[in-house]
């Protein structure tokens, strides 16, 4: 098998279909289907289950995918690092909202001062955006609140985090320190969206407490949720370093839950099959 096998594959996997693949390779849709052909012969597993003249990438695939993925991704890291020689490249850092908003920029300064020429490219999204694009090879680094959902992860974790109850002013719960959890059941929730990893700790939490949380409000938005609970619409929760400035300026209220409090990690990730360059491992070393 070919590093042109290889390609072809991850362009189907990416554009759904033979055609497309082709037309985004210039390569025939013939040929496209060949080197498909050649590959399940060669590994004797089928790639795609082909339905409704349709391609359905298969868990085999899924597998395979993996490491086609990387392998096409290392080969475009060793023409970058030979040609760039590790300080005039590029490299690209994910973040969740909480990271990307109260940490990542201080790494970043960090960063370009150890290595002035480098390009940085950044996204910021929730956990669960951060991993898929690890595993597809859209940032080379991820930091992420939360846990790693993905055996092909590698994850170190660099600091203790902690989420906290807030409310408006006004709200019976403000500043109480010793709140009943069943209490919650008949309060509107303000959450973030799915797959943020606050939401995914706390709605676990709070399951194994036998209580079930249904947002009244969804957002991706920090501060909108903070606004919504300032108005008394509801109440969150929401990580400590995104609500220290409204909860010092006196805008919202803490509360806690007797016996409970929600506890998480901050890791920086990054792909089992990944080439680290020398300016990926410096930054790594930053953020522990």
């Amino acid at each position: 098998m070919t590093l042109r096998h290889l390609k072809i594959f991850v362009a189907v996997c990416e554009t759904g279909s033979t055609t497309a693949a082709g037309e985004k390779l210039h390569i025939a849709q013939p040929s496209i289907s060949l080197a498909i052909s050649e590959l399940e012969d060669y590994y004797g597993i089928k790639l795609f289950d082909r339905i409704s003249k349709r391609l359905h990438i298969t868990e085999a695939g899924k597998n395979f995918l993996q490491y086609a993925t990387h392998i096409v991704g290392l080969f475009e890291d060793m023409e970058k690092e030979i040609k760039n020689f590790d300080v005039t490249g590029l490299i690209r850092i994910g973040a969740s909202i909480t990271i990307g908003n109260c940490l990542l920029p201080e790494y970043i300064i960090q960063f370009k001062k150890m290595y002035p020429q480098m390009n940085v490219k950044v996204i910021i999204d929730n956990t669960d955006k951060i991993q898929q694009y690890v595993l597809s090879n859209q940032i080379d680094i991820g930091l992420i609140e939360g846990i790693v959902h993905s055996s092909y992860i590698i994850d170190h974790k660099f600091r203790d985090d902690e989420l906290v109850m807030i409310c408006g002013n006004d709200h019976p719960f403000a500043n109480q320190n010793n709140i009943e959890i069943f209490d919650l059941q008949s309060e509107s929730f303000i959450l973030r969206e799915a797959g943020s990893a606050g939401r995914e700790i706390f709605e676990s939490i709070m399951t194994s407490c036998g209580i079930k949380i249904i947002p009244v409000w969804e957002s991706t938005s920090t501060k909108a949720i903070i606004k919504a609970v300032q108005a008394n619409l509801g109440i969150s929760v929401l990580p400590y370093l995104m609500v220290k400035d409204s909860l010092e300026r006196k805008e919202i209220s803490q509360f806690q839950i007797d016996g409970i409090r929600f506890k998480r990690s901050f890791s920086v990730i990054y792909h089992q099959n990944k080439f680290l360059t020398q300016s990926a491992k410096d930054f790594i070393a930053l953020c522990k």
